[in-house]
């Protein structure tokens, strides 16, 4: 048996640019405006709650539960506004289709595992028609780090597997994929991988 588990935004969903902008939006929302670092990749954690605690920190903000979730809350709010006044985000191509021939085979087991937090990822990929049922969901309200988030999503499909493959479309994607000794697939022009998935076996 082999375990498949998929990153969500910019691996399955077009999604990552605007994610982006909805979260930098609603950190400002609650927290007004507090300092960002210039870039992303210059935390630590990439995760929806580890980028936040970063800037909790930068900003001399106690990290509670009740400002991430106002944070968190926030941010899935704005998500399911933007689904719908603009529709579902658009799938990479082929990756629908790919999950599902993986979710229906007897060789395989499927998972996502996304920094994202999960009310979002839950709506994102139910709006696109992504499969749900049955298939387990890690998020950035189980853990912190994108290692731990991947494992959780791991444990969840139980059982000894032969392999575990990884999709991701960022570097700490494949920097988490290569600490945990599992094969990864890149996706998108970041990492010069797949711009669409075929159909077949993983």
């Amino acid at each position: 048996m082999k375990a498949v588990i998929f990153d969500i935004d910019g691996t399955l969903l077009q999604s990552d640019t605007t994610d982006d902008t909805l979260y930098l939006a609603a950190v400002r929302e609650v927290l007004g405006n507090v300092k960002v670092r210039p870039s992303w990749g210059m935390y630590t954690q990439f995760t929806a709650a580890g980028i936040l605690a970063e800037i909790l920190d930068d900003n001399a903000i106690e990290v509670t539960p009740e400002t991430v979730a106002a944070v968190r809350d926030c941010f899935v709010a704005s998500v399911g506004r933007h689904v719908s006044a603009r529709g579902p985000f658009a799938e990479v191509p082929g990756a629908k289709a790919f999950v599902q021939s993986l979710h229906k085979s007897t060789t395989h087991r499927v998972a996502y595992a996304t920094g994202g937090w999960f009310g979002a990822a839950l709506l994102k990929l139910s709006a696109s028609e992504f499969p749900v049922i049955g298939i387990p969901l890690a998020t950035s309200d189980d853990y912190v780090e994108r290692q731990e988030i991947m494992l959780h999503a791991l444990r969840q499909l139980g059982g000894a597997f032969d392999t575990v493959t990884y999709y991701g479309d960022g570097h700490w994607d494949a920097e988490a994929a290569k600490s945990l000794r599992w094969q990864f697939v890149p996706v998108g022009r970041k990492l010069n991988g797949l711009i669409s998935y075929g159909s077949g076996a993983a």
